[in-house]
């Protein structure tokens, strides 16, 4: 079988996705996939990539991409973080080509993707969260921080509601840290989100599957900073990384059903990780966001999760593999009548 990895994009993650298709490759069985890297360039432009053994990551440059490679005999793996990649703009791309991938469809991604959408699906589902706000650039003056600020309290999270890897993510703890923040969050998306800051543990779990998704055991982040940033997340060492969470049963057995309601909720297939925070003397454990392309290079979460629930990580490829085609198979005459992808 021939598996496409697609890598790189425009997004403020090119650099992430990088380093994860190399290890991605580097877990791969020669003897059942036929590796192909394709990169996307920082311009867009779609490149046959070369992988040389024991690279630790990835560079989006070679000769344009072979027409014979993306057909839907192939199976494309997008590890193409953030905007135009992960937001459903890839994946609506290989509906149209009729390719299977691996991941969520059109709809889970682009709202997971955007975190004050996702947040306005979860409340209607009903789930617990931290109090939030989403402003758009246009709405954004003096007034609505004032009011942003007396809702919400300092300090407060501010973030681009579309991006990932807590790039441009900034914690003010006053009005002009709080502008700051904005200006900067408002460089990368249209929209951003505000949220109140909590005192909790985070508490993270992963999903695999097609239909009847599994919740591996939640894996919990320490971080050697204030909150959990982008030092944290790639650099090996920073963050302390759980898996196992220590937390008890019955607290597990929560994580996990509200992790699947979550993924539930939002459409998800293929994988995802679902964040939560968890104040254990407060409001308990409180959705945050989920993630349909999450960090899956071995020191990422995720696979450390599945790895402490049984699954090591050449076997969760696998997994992911046979869940794509589930999905591709299950999907394929339903769409060839109505013309639908999601």
């Amino acid at each position: 079988m021939r598996l496409v990895i697609l890598f790189g994009g425009r997004s403020a993650e090119h650099e992430i996705s990088c380093v994860t298709a190399a290890h991605v490759i580097a877990a791969v069985d020669p003897e059942r996939y036929e590796v192909v890297p394709v990169g996307i360039a920082d311009d867009g432009q779609w490149v046959m990539a070369d992988y040389q053994p024991g690279a630790t990551s990835l560079v989006a440059e070679g000769p344009g991409v072979d027409p014979s490679v993306l057909t839907p005999e192939s199976l494309a793996f997008p590890l193409v973080h953030g905007p135009l990649g992960e937001d459903g703009t890839i994946q609506g791309l290989l509906e149209l080509a009729g390719i299977p991938y691996i991941g969520s469809g059109v709809l889970a991604s682009a709202l997971c993707m955007d975190k004050a959408m996702a947040k306005d699906v979860l409340a209607g589902a009903g789930m617990d969260q931290v109090r939030y706000l989403a402003l758009r650039d246009i709405e954004v003056d003096d007034g609505a921080l004032g009011e942003a600020a007396a809702e919400l309290g300092f300090p407060l999270f501010v973030k681009p509601a579309n991006l990932g890897s807590s790039v441009a993510v900034t914690k003010a703890h006053d009005m002009e840290e709080l502008a700051t923040a904005v200006k900067l969050a408002l460089a990368y998306d249209e929209w951003i989100v505000l949220e109140e800051a909590v005192t909790a543990r985070e508490i993270e779990c992963g999903l695999l599957g097609y239909g009847r998704l599994r919740a591996s055991l939640p894996g919990e982040v320490r971080p050697s900073h204030e909150f959990y940033d982008y030092e944290d997340k790639y650099t090996e060492g920073a963050a302390q990384l759980l898996a196992p969470a220590p937390l008890p049963r019955e607290v597990i057995e929560e994580v996990q059903g509200m992790a699947l309601a979550a993924g539930h909720a939002l459409r998800v297939d293929g994988m995802a990780r679902v964040d939560f925070f968890y104040e254990e003397n407060g409001r308990g454990l409180l959705v945050n966001e989920v993630n349909t392309i999450p960090g899956f290079t071995p020191i990422s979460m995720y696979p450390k999760m599945w790895e402490a629930t049984g699954i090591g990580y050449s076997d969760l490829i696998e997994h992911l593999v046979d869940a794509a085609l589930e999905r591709h198979h299950s999907r394929a005459e339903r769409i060839g009548r109505t013309g639908r992808a999601g």
